[in-house]
């Protein structure tokens, strides 16, 4: 017998990661596997996903408005243009994870993401081209079911590495996929399941 997600005071019951956080409530319900074709909301998701590479997904929740206002509201061409001592000054900025490594390769990503729209057109009509245009729907019974890669977070941060992005390892590129709705990882008990 599954264990049935928990259930808001609105009654509705949720994938079993959401808890009864405010925050995560929102998330969830707004945005978590609904598909993203905007580029800069690319970027966003990708800039923040990598950031959490080692912590947790609140720690970056609860600071992206810090990291949209630090990181020029997600503009990758903006953010391709940090100098050195910007990169520097953002290091004392207690509003985003203050990682030398994290915040250099956010700049390094803008510039590969910006090369990937110039040879694609789009960094979505790249991204959605390794699921065929098309989310991949699972159908988990529960949270427990839901792995943390893919085949195609496999070979999507290999393409990204080649192209000179960091922080795109297998783990990370799935919890974007999700993000972004090239996954589609609401489990069977959850209300927004059985809205689709």
């Amino acid at each position: 017998m599954t264990k049935p997600s928990p259930a808001m005071s609105d009654g509705k019951p949720r994938c079993g990661w959401v808890g009864t956080k405010p925050h995560f409530i929102t998330y969830h319900d707004r945005e978590w596997g609904v598909p993203i074709h905007d580029d800069r909301k690319h970027f966003e998701m990708l800039l923040l996903e990598g950031a959490q590479a080692g912590l947790t997904w609140e720690t970056i929740l609860l600071r992206r408005e810090g990291y949209r206002r630090a990181f020029a509201s997600f503009d990758p061409k903006k953010v391709s243009r940090f100098t050195a001592k910007k990169q520097a000054e953002l290091l004392t900025n207690p509003g985003i994870i203050r990682n030398r490594l994290k915040v250099a390769s956010a700049v390094t990503n803008a510039k590969a993401f910006l090369a990937v729209q110039e040879e694609f057109g789009s960094f979505d009509a790249y991204v959605w081209s390794f699921v065929a245009g098309e989310p991949i729907v699972n159908r988990w019974k529960r949270m427990s079911d839901v792995p943390a890669t893919n085949v195609v977070s496999d070979t999507l941060p290999k393409d990204l590495k080649k192209r000179g992005f960091r922080f795109v390892g297998s783990t990370i590129m799935y919890a974007y996929m999700q993000a972004a709705g090239l996954v589609d990882d609401h489990t069977a008990d959850c209300y927004i399941r059985a809205r689709r």
